[in-house]
């Protein structure tokens, strides 16, 4: 499984073949399987496979995405990958990258909500994720280092790397916060010193490259210099037809399900009450999960607080966002309620499911659709870029306070030394910086390691 280090590019490297829609879908599809680690171990997954071994995009317009994304209400790296695809493809592409990035924790979770509500006991997952823990670990230490260097070049974006850091460790301030008070440090050095948010030249560069590597590195399909496609042209009948659409997936459904079970039947109930957490969801998802759990155990009753509990360690420990616990409290609201054939139906418990999925989802696509023209045009503006430039800084230090958060489970569990734990991180950071090995095969590995040793216990 192991990759090769990158190789010295060649003296007439070019830019790399044009992707096409289905060789995108591919990728999307194979890395929504192994999209772990919740948002910090995504975003590192992403910035690795697209910008570093891919060169589907440069540092710059990757950092620029990811600076309005995580602005935005919703899982920041699926919103990510939706806008990455949007700019390679077009909506196509976005609307495509959005929903198989997501697809396979949907499925993962509903049949683990399956076997749940049958049999009431979790599986036993233990021995895969004891292993694959220190890997996303290892992921994110390595995407905050690399991210740095290339990242932070002047006093002023290594301090706001390092307030970020020291805001959420150690003053626990409120993520959103943190992010508009690096915003705002940014459009101030925007008017007093310019230049204290400016990269340094051939910052794009592969991490692991020599100077003389850099210089004739391949191309990127979109680099910093790259022109705007086609479709990622601000276009005022463009952002009309995208509202358009947001407002017809979400209004034509609401008033389908209105129309079936009642504007107060567990349909409806479920598609507003999940349309007011993606809009709520600033944070990510630790932010808004009591108000998730709240609504669904206290107000509503889909579930019991033993069961939420029992939904958000599934979801710690599958791929995708972790917000995506909201399908399972959809599967176990469905199945607890008269909607079809009375408690205990799976095609009510699927329904609901889908509903649930549907209006907290929907919102972000649209928000990534309607803004990701603007956010293409203010690159070269930096009136409008400092801000996201001084973002882009704060996420170093806001990855690097997610691995710390991070290595306390995987390094001291129980108040105790995990021998385990520190040699399977060590290995990981080996296999990423020295052996060469690529994210999607390290985490292959240790899931198939994990696999092995859980037959061998049972065994």
């Amino acid at each position: 499984m192991p990759g090769s280090k990158h190789p010295v590019p060649s003296l007439n490297a070019t830019a790399p073949e044009p992707v096409s829609l289905g060789q995108a879908a591919l990728f999307w599809a194979r890395l929504g399987w192994v999209s772990f680690g919740g948002p910090a171990g995504q975003i590192a997954l992403l910035q690795q496979e697209l910008v570093v071994q891919r060169r589907w995009l440069s540092e710059g317009r990757f950092l620029h995405a990811l600076s309005y994304c995580m602005l935005l209400p919703g899982p920041e790296a699926t919103q990510l990958a939706t806008y990455l695809g949007w700019l390679m493809h077009g909506a196509a592409g976005g609307l495509l990258a959005g929903v198989l990035f997501l697809a396979p924790s949907v499925l993962v979770l509903t049949g683990l909500a399956t076997l749940y509500a049958l049999w009431g006991q979790l599986p036993l997952l233990s021995a895969v994720f004891a292993v694959l823990k220190p890997v996303v670990l290892a992921v994110v230490l390595v995407a905050a280092w690399r991210l740095g260097r290339r990242t932070l070049h002047t006093a002023l974006q290594r301090a706001l790397a390092l307030g970020a850091f020291a805001a959420l460790t150690l003053f626990q301030m409120p993520y959103p916060w943190v992010l508009a008070l690096a915003a705002i440090a940014g459009g101030v050095a925007a008017k007093l010193r310019p230049k204290a948010l400016q990269g340094q030249p051939g910052a794009q560069a592969t991490p692991e490259a020599t100077p003389a590597q850099a210089a004739l590195a391949p191309a990127y399909l979109h680099g910093d210099a790259t022109a705007t496609p086609a479709h990622a042209v601000v276009s005022s009948r463009r952002l009309a037809l995208t509202v358009l659409a947001w407002g017809c997936a979400t209004l034509l459904p609401l008033a389908a399900l209105s129309h079936w079970g009642g504007w107060n039947g567990t349909l409806a109930l479920m598609a507003r009450f999940f349309s007011r957490v993606a809009l709520l969801s600033f944070g990510g998802a630790y932010a808004v999960l009591p108000y998730v759990a709240q609504g669904a155990v206290e107000q509503f009753g889909w579930l019991s607080a033993a069961q939420m509990l029992d939904g958000l360690a599934l979801g710690e420990t599958t791929p995708g966002p972790l917000i995506m616990v909201v399908a399972f409290v959809g599967f176990m609201g469905g199945w607890s309620s008269p909607l079809l054939q009375g408690p205990g139906s799976w095609p009510a418990a699927a329904a609901a499911t889908l509903v649930t999925v549907w209006f907290s989802f929907v919102p972000s696509f649209a928000l990534i659709l309607a803004g990701a023209p603007l956010v293409e045009a203010s690159r070269n503006d930096l009136r409008l870029g400092a801000p996201l430039r001084a973002i882009s800084c704060a996420v170093v230090g806001v990855i690097v306070s997610l691995a710390v958060l991070l290595a306390r489970p995987v390094l001291w569990p129980a108040g105790q030394v995990s021998p385990g734990g520190a040699l399977v991180l060590v290995l990981a950071l080996w296999a990423q910086l020295r052996a060469g090995w690529g994210v999607l095969p390290l985490i292959g590995a240790a899931a198939a390691a994990g696999a092995a040793a859980a037959i061998v216990q049972l065994a």
